[in-house]
């Protein structure tokens, strides 16, 4: 339809890596485009750690094993950042009251539409990432080791790099079943039936699960304690 679209639709996550260095001036440049999305108020409440020594990618590995991690040549790391509203209210003499689920929100939305625009500069220019959500799971221990002061959080990092390898794009479920007119249309379980289907076809020997049995995985355990613990301790929960 055209070079834009043809890229979104091209996507798909790269999790194996090159040795081959990412340009300085290509970074900035996907840093600046990550950063030229939407955000509530133009607040911006979220900031970028750019990772690249090796020392702290071994550091964070440890935490969170993934293998990308120590491949990629750069890792960014977003962060949910109220810290900068404390300033603001230092700075007028107010109250500052950052605890609160529409706070988190506004946060985590800002730092994902950022970190979609981020992969996308990437991939523009020939580089692939993968976001790497683990990280909320040692939410405490990377906390402390990137110094993550009151009122943020770490929500997600994406792995950059040149690919050492392409998956072919993941089947999305059929429009009929994710977009609705109007008003919102509820559906039964042979939508998911159906679309499991399509994901065996598509991971073929790969596969170990289907996507209905990794969504019960996911949705049918306690909820996993470091992400509270972390806004507790940061002042946000």
């Amino acid at each position: 339809m055209n070079e834009t679209i043809d890229l979104m639709l091209s996507h798909s996550s790269v999790r194996r890596f090159t040795e081959e260095p990412i340009e300085a001036e290509h970074l900035e440049a996907i840093i600046t485009a990550g950063r030229a999305a939407s955000s509530w108020k133009n607040f911006q409440s979220y900031s970028i750690i750019v990772v690249q020594s090796e020392g702290k990618k071994q550091a964070l590995y440890d935490l969170v094993p993934q293998p990308a991690i120590l491949q990629a040549q750069a890792i960014l790391l977003f962060v949910g950042d109220h810290n900068r509203a404390s300033k603001a209210a230092q700075l007028h003499e107010k109250d500052f009251e950052a605890k609160g689920t529409e706070n988190l929100l506004i946060s985590s939305v800002d730092a994902a539409l950022a970190g979609q625009n981020t992969l996308l500069a990437a991939e523009s220019l020939g580089y692939g990432g993968v976001f790497i959500g683990m990280i909320r799971h040692k939410a405490l221990a990377i906390a402390e080791l990137f110094n993550l002061p009151d009122y943020t959080y770490p929500i997600f990092c994406i792995a950059l790099g040149h690919p050492a390898e392409q998956n072919p794009v993941k089947p999305r479920l059929a429009s009929k079943a994710i977009v609705f007119q109007e008003e919102y249309v509820e559906q039964g379980v042979e939508v998911i039936q159906a679309y499991d289907q399509v994901q065996t076809d598509y991971a073929g020997a790969r596969q170990t699960e289907t996507w209905s049995e990794r969504m019960v995985t996911q949705f049918g355990q306690a909820e996993q304690p470091e992400t509270k613990a972390v806004l507790e301790k940061n002042k946000l929960l």
